[in-house]
């Protein structure tokens, strides 16, 4: 529970942008690529520190890592909610970013210290669902709330309950579970960053990184502003149609991951591989977009709760690295992927703003700069779908003798 309190404020602070960006935007004049950039800085601060926080996650456990960075966001929060500029937002954002970046690897890592791995699909998914949660607080209720309280006060009260779950996660969570298995060269930091020379050389996770960039990275993207926007745009400024619509879209997401958590262990016994899962997901949840681009007036009450649906799948991502590799490298190994995934966040939350700016200025209108900026993320999708379904692993020479056979 404590671990799912502090994936939930992630996820609040992940997604919130895209309810409070036009208040600060209309506050402060903010262009959509200055947004884009603003609210993408959670991403790039949360992708630079995976590495260290994996190395750290597997040298020192989830309990004391986890605990002080939500320290670290809560300053984030209140430096974001006190912020005059756009500098000191970015700042803030950052912050608060950098502060929530064990909220995820955390849990994995003691999961995977603690439990076989044919339960870290469902474990994975129901933290999952925490975040779910919290991605529909920051919606219509969010939405709500504003209507009562500035968005700075918000911003302050949030703070100080993430002071409190980290409080809750240093005072309830084990050190370490009894028995877990230790990384080797744990008492070598030089050691244990080279690890992900191996880590990242292994065919396995090269199958699975570039579509998580561009479906997970996509998604997040979309989830955290530019899905917001979008409805904005094509349903002419309704409020209520754009709550409700993000509304659908990360409910569809939390029943997704329930459903995942449910009934993930028990497919697999039966023999459901959960590659295929993952892949069968992102196809549709590209058929979605492409049909969403197509026909940007239509369907936007069907087609965002599907993408939400399909996008709960992302999870699988995480398990499927899990299994790949030892447990006493799983908080590196999922580190790594993550790192990738809010890489491609970051760049692609920046990049759909900075090229929606661009097509205006060649003369689009506002709703066609975001049809061809959101045909753009359908493309490179398509191409890493096409790579994941159809690319086999191949054998990689030059990894040091003791690699762990599962790397391969």
């Amino acid at each position: 529970m404590p671990f799912a309190a502090g994936f939930f404020l992630s996820y609040v602070y992940r997604t919130a942008n895209a309810v409070i960006a036009p208040l600060i935007g209309q506050e402060l004049d903010l262009s959509d690529g200055a947004l884009g950039l603003l609210t993408s800085t959670y991403f790039l601060a949360f992708a630079l520190a995976q590495l260290p926080v994996g190395v750290l996650l597997d040298r020192y456990g989830p309990r004391r890592v986890e605990s002080a960075l939500l320290v670290v966001a809560a300053a984030g929060a209140v430096i974001y909610g006190t912020a005059q500029d756009l500098t000191m937002l970015t700042v803030g954002r950052a912050v608060i970013g950098l502060g929530v970046s064990a909220c995820l690897m955390g849990p994995l890592k003691a999961f995977a210290m603690a439990y076989p791995k044919k339960r870290l699909a469902s474990l994975t998914s129901w933290i999952m669902v925490a975040g779910g949660v919290g991605a529909i607080v920051a919606a219509a209720p969010l939405e709500y709330l504003l209507g009562i309280a500035a968005w700075r006060e918000v911003c302050l009260f949030g703070a100080g309950i993430t002071l409190l779950v980290a409080v809750a996660i240093f005072l309830a969570v084990p050190e370490s579970p009894s028995g877990a298995p230790q990384a080797a060269g744990q008492n070598d930091l030089r050691r244990q960053f080279g690890e992900f020379r191996l880590i990242l050389r292994a065919p396995k996770f090269w199958r699975i990184a570039p579509a998580a960039f561009f479906f997970s990275g996509g998604f997040n993207a979309l989830q955290g502003l530019w899905a917001a926007r979008w409805i904005s745009v094509h349903t002419d400024g309704d409020k209520m149609a754009t709550a409700a619509q993000l509304t659908g879209m990360n409910v569809a997401v939390l029943v997704g991951m329930m459903l995942i958590g449910v009934f993930a262990t028990p497919l697999v016994r039966r023999g459901i591989k959960l590659a295929m899962l993952y892949r069968t997901g992102m196809l549709l949840a590209l058929l979605g977009i492409g049909g969403m681009v197509l026909m940007p007036r239509s369907g936007g009450l069907l087609i965002w709760p599907l993408l939400g649906l399909c996008f709960s799948l992302n999870s699988l991502a995480y398990t499927l690295i899990s299994q790949a590799f030892p447990a006493a490298y799983a908080g590196r190994a999922n580190s790594a992927l993550n790192m990738l995934i809010l890489l491609g966040a970051f760049g692609l939350q920046w990049g759909l703003g900075a090229m929606i700016d661009t097509f205006r200025l060649g003369g689009a209108s506002l709703a066609t700069a975001y049809q061809l900026s959101f045909g753009l993320l359908v493309i490179g999708q398509l191409l890493t779908w096409v790579r994941l379904a159809y690319r086999k692993p191949r054998p990689v020479g030059g990894l040091i003798a003791d690699t762990p056979s599962g790397w391969r």
